[in-house]
């Protein structure tokens, strides 16, 4: 049944949308025990409110369980956007599928629950499970949740007009294929932010601070808190420049017109592009701008096709096979730009001409921008990105065309 907006009846039966219904929160709470869930909102809450880069960080990771948390609130409920009620139409899922289900499935769903409110884990891969489901049947297909219900390595059966495919979905996050990762650099940045406060208070104007690391962020190619060292000094010895084989530290004036500076970041983001990394200290009218890139390109879509090659072997290979990838951790410029540059679609097309795909009939993509309903060009049109695989084509497919064809 689709989503209606607030107030809108279904010309059958003038019933509200069920995602509404204030009983509905509360039993997907229940799911994972109203204690547990209100310590993991503590929990994240506490983290999110930090001042720094790192709380920032932890918003947007556990977006997805701080929107659910807000949407408990009735008043926040009716009003309730086209995308939140579309989230809301998945925990509804939720809540169904626990009820249908005998004891040991329900304690698989719990325990993916519970696993999704655990250390830095979140909610998404659940719900992309779940968002797949609601794809499918939309696009005409009977769903079973198979591996809940009878424990299969594959996640869904979706058949259609008596043919039947396997749906794996599989959550990676983009961080697996960063130089930089997001998580590192936030915990650079506010590591040495009280010193980058105090030496703009001495040093009035604008100003950027340019990083060029060669090897990347990660722990394992720099010594994160030698870099620390280094900038602090580089700052209270009044240089200019600070070069050595793992980093290249260069501090500029930031030239900004008139009508730039009240958003020094976006037009960085411009000068810099979708995989720099940025960060704003600010204060009385001045700005320092610390701005990094990583001497090689981030290898995303890479990351995508190791975790296709680990997934595809829970594929039996008894009927068609479908690979539903969701990246987390992705802004909206990376997503765009791994688009536009067909970087998904050329690795996943490669690797559908290898024996490790053997099984996969076609891959599909998604983000949090299609999960959060946002609007082309920053979602994909269709909900996915979606690549056939040639080598596995057969007439016999022909009722699986809405699950299998290509798509973006």
């Amino acid at each position: 049944m689709p989503i209606q907006d607030a107030g809108a009846r279904s010309a059958a039966g003038h019933q509200t949308d069920p995602s509404v219904d204030p009983k509905l929160l509360p039993g997907f709470f229940g799911l994972a025990g109203a204690k547990r869930w209100a310590a993991r909102l503590e929990d994240i809450g506490r983290r999110a409110a930090v001042r720094s880069f790192t709380g920032r960080a932890a918003q947007e990771r556990h977006a997805l369980e701080l929107t659910l948390h807000r949407l408990s609130c009735s008043r926040a409920l009716e009003g309730a956007s086209p995308a939140e009620r579309q989230i809301l139409s998945y925990a509804r899922e939720a809540v169904r599928l626990a009820n249908e289900l005998p004891t040991a499935p329900r304690q698989r769903l719990r325990a993916q629950l519970l696993a999704g409110l655990t250390g830095e884990a979140n909610l998404i891969p659940l719900f992309h499970l779940l968002r797949v489901a609601a794809l499918h049947r939309a696009r005409g297909f009977e769903v079973r949740f198979t591996g809940l219900a009878d424990g299969t390595p594959h996640d869904l059966l979706i058949s259609r007009l008596g043919a039947e495919a396997e749906v794996v979905c599989e959550t990676v996050s983009a961080e697996e294929g960063r130089h930089m990762p997001r998580g590192d650099w936030c915990a650079l940045v506010d590591g040495i932010n009280p010193d980058l406060q105090t030496w703009l208070a001495a040093h009035p104007g604008r100003y950027v601070l340019k990083m060029s690391l060669p090897d990347g962020l990660k722990q394992d190619a720099l010594d994160v808190a030698e870099l620390q060292r280094r900038i602090v000094a580089m700052l209270r010895e009044r240089k200019r420049q600070d070069a050595g084989t793992d980093a290249v530290l260069k501090l500029d004036p930031l030239l900004l017109a008139g009508s730039q500076t009240a958003a020094p970041a976006t037009v960085l983001r411009a000068l810099f592009g979708p995989e720099a990394h940025l960060a704003v200290a600010q204060g009385n009218g001045n700005v320092l701008v610390l701005a990094a890139r990583a001497g090689q390109a981030s290898d995303i879509a890479q990351a995508v096709c190791r975790r296709m090659v680990a997934a595809a072997p829970r594929l039996s290979g008894q009927r068609p096979g479908i690979l539903a990838i969701f990246l987390d951790d992705l802004g909206r410029q990376e997503w765009r730009g791994l688009r536009d540059r067909m970087e998904l679609e050329g690795a996943a097309r490669r690797l559908l001409t290898t024996d490790a795909a053997r099984h996969v009939s076609a891959v599909s993509c998604a983000s949090r921008m299609e999960m959060f309903g946002m609007a082309s060009p920053d979602a994909a049109a269709d909900g996915e990105l979606r690549f056939r695989n040639p080598g596995r084509s057969s007439p016999h497919d022909a009722a699986l065309l809405p699950a299998l064809a290509s798509l973006g």
